[in-house]
């Protein structure tokens, strides 16, 4: 092992140990490197392995900052699984920084949220998986930081739950979840909606953006964004009802199941 260059495909066979006599800070830069590669096994299976393992054990905590500024620049990146694995990077520094009062300034964590919410409702490509680039995961993954911004951020859970739905109901695509995107979002959405301290109309609020995508809509064939946003509806539903294994049912479950039933009668009308 050498100050230069990080042996990836060795760190892996020897399940992931902390290289010694390197600073964090080339172990930074080159995640950055690895993290944005078109072949997954780089990208995923070491780039992101190590990434959150070293994250969450607390050996790039002199960097977090950093690491996340470089995740949260990547937002902007040509390369579509550059984009999807920044907020897999991010979910990793806010739940160590959540370890860490004080660790990690807001100002940060807003500049972050800033980068996320401009490009998670956007993304165009939403597809699960790849044969070539392997998962890409832009809604699971992206569903899977808002859960995080909405403990590390709680003045903005509101602005996550209109996010989310602004993802569910995106009209920009043919592409329809197979890769369990729908319950990734329904348990992020149930994430923030277990934060303590949300009234009930705002727990139900970001609905309101999921009814007004179907105003003046007919019969017909169903697009991919509607048959989205029913798929997500319905997984959250499920969520609400049975609750997370480690956070329970939503003090306003009822309420919000109640207004997704409501939209799902639309397209089943045979509910009672």
């Amino acid at each position: 092992m050498t100050t230069q260059t990080v042996d990836w495909a060795g760190l892996a066979a020897a399940g992931f140990p902390y290289p010694d006599g390197v600073e964090a800070g080339r172990i930074g830069e080159e995640l950055a490197v690895v993290l944005v590669s078109a072949d997954p096994v780089v990208r995923d299976e070491y780039g992101y392995t190590a990434a959150a393992g070293w994250i969450r054990a607390g050996h790039l905590d002199e960097v977090l900052v950093a690491v996340g500024d470089a995740a949260a620049g990547r937002f902007g990146h040509p390369s579509v699984q550059a984009r999807t694995f920044a907020p897999l990077v991010l979910k990793c520094v806010l739940a160590r920084a959540a370890q860490l009062p004080g660790a990690v300034p807001e100002a940060a964590v807003l500049r972050w949220y800033d980068g996320f919410a401009g490009w998670y409702p956007r993304e165009s490509d939403t597809r699960g998986w790849d044969d070539a680039l392997g998962w890409l995961h832009a809604v699971a993954h992206g569903a899977d930081a808002a859960a995080a911004f909405a403990g590390a951020l709680p003045g903005r859970r509101t602005d996550l739950l209109e996010l989310c739905a602004q993802r569910m109901t995106a009209r920009d695509t043919d592409y329809r979840y197979v890769q369990v995107e729908d319950a990734r979002l329904a348990a992020a959405l149930t994430r923030i909606l277990l934060a303590p301290g949300l009234t009930a109309g705002q727990a139900t609020g970001w609905l309101d953006t999921v009814a007004a995508a179907f105003e003046g809509s007919g019969p017909g064939a169903v697009p991919a964004w509607a048959f989205n946003t029913f798929a997500t509806l319905q997984s959250l539903h499920l969520h609400l009802a049975l609750g997370l294994a480690d956070g329970g049912v939503p003090p306003h479950a009822g309420a919000v199941a109640a207004r997704a039933a409501a939209i799902l009668r639309m397209p089943y009308h045979w509910l009672g």
